[in-house]
């Protein structure tokens, strides 16, 4: 994706991020928000499940020519999506529920992209 316009890019992510959201809520989470910003950046989806509210991370690839997507998200992102989180959660007064951090890799597009969750991908620890 290169040398892609912002908006294919952005119909792209989007695809990406629907793909997530169709695994997610086939194994029973509930989502609260996808895209929600704040001053420390973007969470690409917010869902919860019983008492655990979980931040996704979603990374794409159009091949898995160049890696696992999911190695793309680099320490700096984690601590900016840890940041962000913090503030979700004050903002929405969800203070005493557990949190983790999840990445999903999506290789591919449409009915063959390949979706992997890697659960609890990192943590709040900065």
């Amino acid at each position: 994706m290169g040398g892609a316009e912002p908006r294919e890019r952005r119909a792209y992510g989007d695809a990406g991020e629907e793909a997530a959201v169709r695994f997610l809520e086939a194994q029973g989470w509930r989502v609260r928000h996808r895209n929600w910003t704040c001053r420390y950046g973007e969470l690409d989806v917010v869902v919860e499940r019983e008492d655990l509210v979980c931040f996704v991370e979603v990374r794409m690839r159009s091949t898995a020519t160049w890696g696992d997507p999911s190695h793309s998200v680099s320490f700096a992102k984690q601590r900016r999506v840890v940041k962000a989180a913090l503030r979700y959660l004050f903002a929405h007064e969800l203070q005493g529920r557990m949190l983790r951090f999840d990445v999903i890799s999506v290789v591919g597009r449409g009915a063959h992209a390949t979706v992997e969750h890697i659960p609890g991908a990192f943590d709040a620890g900065m």
